[in-house]
């Protein structure tokens, strides 16, 4: 399997090696982006049957990667030869087009495309074109594409051409220790504070409007280097996952007006918290919450503060939003994902073999 050290697929890798060692299932993890910091190598070490290959290979979607991504297609080719897997688990697309031996499918887990469609309305610069032949290339070659929801499919279909064998399989997450959670008077907003996609600048004109105080999680710094300005608000840095569980489980509102959010891990963790949501009116999100959340477009401040404190200043408001959110929520296990997968594998692995014996 690979994945990137600087974003969401980090996350999902983890948990989802986790989910399938439970299954008798080993996972060799591929990084790339950046080196694992302390915390991702010592979250890496927790898990069960999971070994850990690391580089810094640039990423395809970053600024001039390509020597870097030809480079690291080497490297993972060199992996398979020496660990012999059965199945490849690619989150990314510009290295479908290997020559593997195991049978490969494909995560999209996003991509600059629709990212850029949804954040700047309008197709990516030409520079972008050797990508977009990557992608589609990568697309192509894989036995199998996987999306985490339907939108995030339909989008691959729309800028890259036909997926055949696409599907669905959502993200989830591991079931929370039995507990009470103390809910106070604070908004929680948590993610890469420096992607254009998850829109702070809204939240933060809209904290100026809100009763209640506005907190912020997540990485500032751009892996190109720049920093996101986040004003005046409070924010807490990129936290260790049991300090931002607490503050998942002190905050009562879960705000994100996300311009782009295929997926997302952290309204998916809010909610198991039993937060409140108020969350961009944007295909995805509304598949993957309907009545479950409160829905604001995604650059309206007024309207994300006037939600918020509609949430804040009616008690049964947003305990019947919460407790619609947990519920909602149910449906993203990390069971149920690792059953998608496993089902994948197999049915990979059966088609490999049927080619291998003609």
């Amino acid at each position: 399997m690979t994945a990137d050290t600087v974003g969401g697929v980090w996350t999902y890798a983890l948990h989802l090696a986790a989910g399938l060692a439970v299954h008798g299932t080993e996972v060799h993890l591929a990084t790339m982006g950046a080196a694992p910091d302390a915390g991702q190598r010592r979250a890496a070490d927790a898990v069960a049957g999971l070994h850990l290959y690391e580089s810094t290979f640039r990423l395809e979607w970053m600024n001039a990667p390509w020597t870097d991504v030809t480079a690291a297609g080497d490297w993972l080719l060199a992996l398979e030869e020496r660990i012999a897997p059965d199945v490849i688990h690619l989150n990314g697309y510009a290295h479908g087009v290997l020559p593997w031996h195991a049978p490969h499918l494909v995560v999209g887990h996003s991509c600059v495309y629709s990212w850029w469609r949804a954040v700047h309305g309008a197709r990516p610069p030409l520079g972008y074109t050797r990508y977009e032949a990557a992608t589609r290339s990568g697309l192509a070659a894989a036995r199998a594409v996987v999306a985490p929801s339907r939108a995030m499919l339909a989008a691959l279909r729309a800028h890259y051409g036909a997926v055949p064998h696409g599907e669905v399989i959502h993200n989830g997450l591991p079931p929370l220790p039995d507990g009470a959670w103390t809910k106070e008077p604070v908004v929680l907003t948590v993610g890469r504070l420096w992607d254009e996609a998850k829109n702070v600048q809204t939240t933060v004109r809209a904290a100026e409007r809100m009763r209640w105080p506005l907190y912020l999680a997540g990485e500032i710094r751009h892996p190109d280097g720049w920093h996101a300005d986040l004003g005046p608000v409070t924010h807490l840095g990129v936290l260790a996952p049991e300090t931002l569980a607490a503050w998942y489980a002190r905050a009562a509102v879960f705000a994100s007006p996300a311009r782009y959010e295929p997926f997302g891990l952290s309204i998916l963790e809010a909610a198991m918290h039993g937060c409140a949501l108020v969350l961009a009116d944007i295909p995805s999100l509304r598949e993957l919450w309907g009545d479950a959340a409160l829905f604001v477009p995604p650059d309206d401040a007024d309207a994300l503060a006037g939600a918020v404190d509609g949430l804040a200043g009616d008690d049964a408001l947003r305990t019947r939003y919460a407790q619609k959110a947990m519920v909602a929520a149910r449906r993203y296990t990390l069971e149920r994902c690792t059953h998608g997968y496993l089902a994948l594998y197999r049915r990979l692995l059966h088609a490999h073999a049927a080619r291998e014996a003609l």
